[in-house]
């Protein structure tokens, strides 16, 4: 061997994982190093940033109340005249209607609380990520049970639902306030995260603006023992949420009108094969770009915790505020 060859040799990082070695050339590391880096803006700077973390709630109220409250209407003003009173009547459905409750906390507190041990404590497949430059490319293992924590999930909500412990009709029936609750969390979660990388010094890849770096995120592994934190948030909360919001709002079509509509059934089938998906796959996860190089900030965090679940099931809300009539599926 050359001197040019011991040199790239002693120059190269070696992992071992369980299915084979991962070897990065001296060229891969200089890149790697660059990319741990911040190197230019996304999402339009800081102003993009600030004003889609502020634009994002308004639009999460506004379209629920243009589902709920006029059947799925684009409301606005009518007139140069109306634009006052039309904010006003905006604020009053988010101040009657989606007003965090001791109750709605509770529920959706329970519900992380309830994941996040189920995370702990659930059986599952341990998988090794892929490696991470910043930790000198060592390899981070993952506790994939996503599967077992969904069965787990779905057995304790019909334990409650049957014996009234807990309703699932109360989260459709309080959909407005639980959205509100959800960002406060999603909110409190992502300044939580922040300051607490800040302060033990794990930060990286910062830009020194703080709006910017505040959306991206600060730390790229949080992690509480063995549960890391990103790869639970992106799968056990809002899909998670997203198939009992689903379930919620045909409970409530049976309790009003003794039956469930195919178009309902058709979204529980359709959020339940995906979460289950999803939980299934999950031992893939921890090789892709979202474990490996993104970070954890306000962007990954408030959409895992309120704007994935409580968006993504439009059809939902519309059906369960909707007489039957309102909508049927197409025929010839």
């Amino acid at each position: 061997m050359t001197a040019t060859q011991m040199t790239q040799v002693a120059n190269e990082a070696t992992t071992l994982i369980p299915y084979g070695i991962v070897t990065t050339s001296a060229k891969g590391k200089e890149r790697d190093k660059a990319m741990d880096q911040h190197q230019y803006y996304e999402f339009g700077g800081p102003w993009g940033v600030t004003a889609m973390m502020l634009i994002f709630p308004v639009l999460m109220y506004y379209f629920w109340i243009c589902l709920w409250f006029y059947d799925g209407q684009l409301v606005h003003p009518t007139s140069v005249d109306d634009i006052v009173p039309f904010f006003s009547r905006m604020w009053d459905h988010v101040r009657q209607d989606a007003a965090p409750t001791v109750y709605t906390f509770t529920i959706y507190t329970g519900l992380m609380a309830y994941e996040l041990l189920l995370a702990f404590i659930m059986p599952g497949y341990e998988q090794q990520g892929l490696p991470v430059p910043s930790l000198d490319y060592k390899s981070l293992t993952y506790y994939c049970n996503a599967l077992s924590s969904f069965y787990a999930t779905m057995i304790t909500c019909a334990f409650l639902h049957l014996t009234h412990l807990f309703r699932l009709t109360d989260i459709m029936n309080n959909f407005g306030s639980m959205m509100t609750v959800a960002m406060i969390w999603g909110w409190a979660a992502s300044f939580l995260t922040y300051y607490i990388t800040i302060w033990n010094g794990s930060q990286m890849r910062m830009s020194g603006n703080f709006f910017y770096d505040f959306w991206m995120g600060a730390p790229l592994n949080p992690r509480i023992g063995l549960v890391d934190l990103k790869m639970w948030a992106e799968v056990r909360i809002p899909w998670m949420l997203l198939f009992i919001i689903a379930l919620s709002g045909a409970c409530k079509q049976y309790e009003d009108y003794g039956y469930v509509t195919a178009n309902m059934a058709f979204m529980v089938l359709a959020t339940g094969l995906y979460l289950n998906a999803c939980a299934k796959g999950e031992e893939c996860i921890p090789q892709t770009w979202d474990m490996y190089h993104e970070k954890w900030g306000f962007m990954i965090i408030f959409w895992n915790f309120a704007g994935v679940p409580f968006t993504y099931c439009y059809s939902i809300v519309y059906m369960a505020s909707h007489d039957p009539s309102k909508y049927h599926f197409s025929t010839p």
